[in-house]
């Protein structure tokens, strides 16, 4: 295997009918990845194809039998009626500027090959408020794909996202734009900080309104509840430390 470019293992081809590409890459509030991962479970989507490279992190990981495996990003396919949906999740991002260009211009090509036309990346926009009731901020590629999501109760406005895209989620679009594909963004307000299972839920519910998918959506909602519990634990805690201190310094 040379690493030095990106190695693409397809472990079966798959004629796949008008596919629609959903990228779910690691990133802000680990949003895109619970989201894509819930799909992939529940819809029962198989893997087809892995990418390998360099630029992703020089680490791999080890699993229960002490099996090693090196660190990818892996695409799944998932049968529908009149099209299929194509899911991208992965252990991390490319690593590097130079790293993300090559492997978001790799990933395009792998997309036009299987017949992608439309693309919809996933992530988590991040704010200094406490989000009761998360967003759904989109960005687009064209006016037309704009005006087609506003269907779904998804934001645009002005300065939003505030500083633009960065990383997978918006350089996948930019040069899927350049190479004809068409494509959206769709980010879930969230905090930043930790892991937030509400706002994967709340862009999983604008997909299966768009594509009429039948999820379940208990196991996100239990990974809500617990870190939630967890963040309040961390509350209790700082704020008993903090009444110690005060303690021993008038003591």
């Amino acid at each position: 295997m040379d690493m030095d470019k990106v190695v693409v293992r397809f472990l079966e081809k798959r004629e796949l009918k008008k596919p629609v590409m959903i990228v779910g890459l690691p990133g802000v509030g680990s949003i895109a990845l619970l989201a894509a991962e819930h799909m992939i479970s529940e819809l029962k989507a198989k893997k087809f194809v892995e990418v390998y490279s360099e630029h992703l992190p020089a680490r791999v990981f080890v699993d229960g039998d002490g099996v090693i495996r090196m660190v990818d990003n892996e695409f799944y396919y998932i049968k529908k009626g009149g099209y299929d949906l194509v899911v991208l999740t992965g252990d991390s991002q490319a690593q590097t500027q130079e790293g993300q260009y090559t492997m978001a211009e790799k990933i395009i090509e792998i997309a036009r090959n299987m017949g992608v036309k439309r693309i919809i990346t996933l992530g988590g926009y991040a704010v200094a408020r406490l989000i009761e009731e998360p967003r759904i901020i989109g960005a687009g590629t064209s006016r037309k794909i704009v005006n087609e999501f506003r269907k779904y109760e998804v934001t645009f406005g002005e300065g939003e996202p505030g500083g633009g895209i960065v990383g997978a989620s918006g350089l996948l679009l930019a040069i899927g734009k350049l190479k004809g594909i068409e494509g959206m963004c769709l980010m879930g307000e969230t905090n930043g900080y930790i892991p937030d299972p509400f706002a994967a839920k709340k862009i999983l519910q604008v997909l299966s309104n768009m594509f009429s998918l039948q999820m379940d959506y208990s196991a996100l909602d239990e990974k809500a509840k617990q870190i939630e519990s967890f963040t309040e634990q961390l509350k209790a805690t700082s704020h008993r430390a903090k009444s110690d201190d005060t303690l021993r310094y008038i003591g």
